[in-house]
């Protein structure tokens, strides 16, 4: 074969199965058929704050209320067999994802982390044994517990995995603007707690938990 021809006729090999994915900054994002987007059609580009604000209160709120499992039940179930626990109590966004869960508790609050972006408030649980509960309260959140905890938030739902992600990022920020804004942590060591919400396990010795829902006794 003339060599003049090759390399036109290989970069065209190459160049052929890239045209369904969208490039960003050193990954590919691959799309559904349609584009950007997740209109119909791909017309419309996601929002994601729009999209946290409409399931929250209606679906992520009572997601929690109803399938969290009490952590005096939850933690030392995971000490004691992190696998078995896992599959019965955990859910996973995908094959080979950590498992997430939502967790439920009332305890009283011995301690707070706030001296950097991601601070937190530590929480005797009784019943809990070794576990430290540790509950997130920003001003930065991380990690896609919320999400993927909440069992009815899936991949498929939208265009591309930008969007999944955003989805949970959005979700972080209404935990911020809804469940621990207001709360007083120069105050609050002391004080009983009761809370909903979802983590994933690093530890069977400590949780993170991002609160879905929190309640201070005055």
């Amino acid at each position: 074969m003339n060599r003049r021809l090759l390399i036109p006729i290989v970069l065209l090999a190459i160049a052929g199965p890239l045209t369904a994915c969208s490039k960003v900054p050193g990954v590919y994002v691959v799309e559904k058929p349609g584009g950007a987007g997740s209109g119909a059609g791909g017309a419309k580009k996601f929002n994601a704050t729009s999209y946290a604000d409409g399931v929250w209160s209606s679906k992520v709120v009572p997601a929690a209320q109803q399938g969290a499992v009490d952590a005096a039940t939850l933690l030392p179930a995971l000490r004691a067999d992190q696998n078995g626990a896992s599959a019965r109590y955990g859910k996973q966004a995908g094959a080979g994802s950590p498992y997430s869960f939502l967790v439920k508790g009332t305890g009283t609050v011995t301690g707070t982390s706030t001296g950097n972006a991601v601070g937190s408030i530590q929480v005797k649980v009784p019943g809990v044994g070794k576990t430290d509960v540790n509950l997130a309260v920003g001003p930065a959140f991380v990690g896609t517990a919320v999400r993927d905890a909440v069992g009815f938030i899936k991949f498929g739902q939208f265009t591309n995995q930008i969007d999944y992600a955003d989805a949970a990022t959005a979700l972080n920020a209404k935990v911020k603007a809804t469940v621990v804004n207001g709360v007083d942590l120069k105050s609050i060591k002391g004080k009983k707690v009761t809370f909903t919400g979802a983590f994933q396990l690093l530890a069977p010795s400590s949780v993170m938990v991002t609160p879905i829902t929190l309640a201070v006794a005055s």
